[in-house]
């Protein structure tokens, strides 16, 4: 039974969204098989430049060139053929999810780096970070929007029964807030974003998924992920390392809850072995719940499990291993929400 409030139904589980190989007519395939309630496009970087984080997601700018440089992405005057690459290995991507779940009807999950990744990722001409210009991160930002928007049009028309969720990863995040992204030379360190800035730019692009009848999902897999800052600027639902969470988290992730927001947890190790216990696999989860104090029959309804990060670099093995802990952690809440 959906709950009211989220698009999924109760023990829903998902996936980050790397897959390891290079085919993405097998990886969408697993992905329907291994978890039909939540699935999600798959990413996979193991094709190369342009199937990366940044690469997949600048195929979406509009009138913002970018090509691969010895140093990484850098802003060029004219598409080539490296965008190219990216543009193309977006289209398989989303002809393969359009082949194989064009009459599929339930909430469906897409992914996009975020505008702050992509500013710490991406070189100006010049070489230095684009986080350094903040002229070049508002145009980076708005280019962003306007690539998204249509990004969701073009996978909502594929398949036209899908809840569209959009996850916007940012694993970057937490190192723009505190000034650790390198300069050009690598000897000296970009000032912290401001944050309220931070906060607007991310409000923007969260708001114009909403206007496009899409449920913005907020991701940062990093033990100082910034809950609180995701949550104000319009996460209706918050992607993060269980495994990572402490009681230092436990505030912000209750006001988040209180507030609405649904939770994406990585519960299941992304590259080491899968536990067979799958009640120990979701205990920091039922821990977490019991201190922050919501009713223990909301838990399933509003946890979704996941792996702890992205399974690129997985074995196909492991990978549907993972996502079938994943399945398991989720009944588990539904059925044991009580530690």
């Amino acid at each position: 039974m959906t709950h009211a409030r989220f698009p999924w139904p109760e023990a829903s589980s998902t996936g980050v969204g790397s897959y390891p190989g290079d085919d993405p007519d097998e990886a969408v395939r697993t992905i329907l098989g291994e978890l039909p309630d939540l699935p999600h496009l798959p990413e996979l970087p193991a094709r190369g430049a342009g199937a990366d984080i940044i690469g997949r997601t600048a195929a979406l700018l509009v009138d913002l060139p970018v090509e691969v440089q010895p140093s990484g992405w850098r802003v060029v005057q004219r598409p080539g053929r490296d965008l190219a690459r990216a543009t193309d290995f977006l289209r398989y991507d989303v002809d393969a999810l359009e082949e194989h779940a064009h009459s599929y009807h339930g909430p469906l999950k897409i992914q996009v780096a975020g505008p702050w990744t992509l500013a710490a990722g991406i070189e100006l001409r010049t070489g230095e970070k684009l986080l350094a210009d903040h002229g070049a991160v508002a145009d980076l930002c708005a280019s962003l929007v306007e690539g998204v928007v249509a990004h969701i049009a073009d996978v909502r028309s594929r398949v036209p029964g899908a809840e569209l969720l959009v996850q916007v990863d940012e694993p970057s995040l937490p190192s723009v807030l505190t000034g650790a992204v390198r300069t050009a030379s690598g000897y000296g360190r970009l000032p912290a974003a401001d944050r309220a800035a931070v906060e607007a730019r991310l409000r923007a692009l969260f708001g114009a998924i909403t206007e496009a009848d899409g449920l913005p999902v907020g991701h940062c897999c990093a033990a100082a992920a910034p809950v609180d800052l995701l949550r104000r600027s319009g996460a209706r639902a918050l992607s993060l390392d269980a495994t990572l969470l402490t009681r230092a988290h436990d505030e912000h992730i209750g006001v988040a809850v209180e507030a609405g927001a649904g939770l994406f947890l990585g519960v299941v190790a992304s590259t080491d072995s899968v536990s067979s216990d799958p009640a120990a696999t979701v205990d920091p989860v039922r821990e977490l719940w019991n201190r922050i104090g919501f009713a223990p029959e909301e838990l399933a309804a509003t946890v979704v499990t996941t792996p702890t990060c992205g399974l690129a670099a997985a074995s196909p093995g492991h990978a549907r291993a993972a996502m079938a802990a994943c399945r398991d952690a989720a009944r588990v809440l539904r059925e044991e929400p009580r530690r």
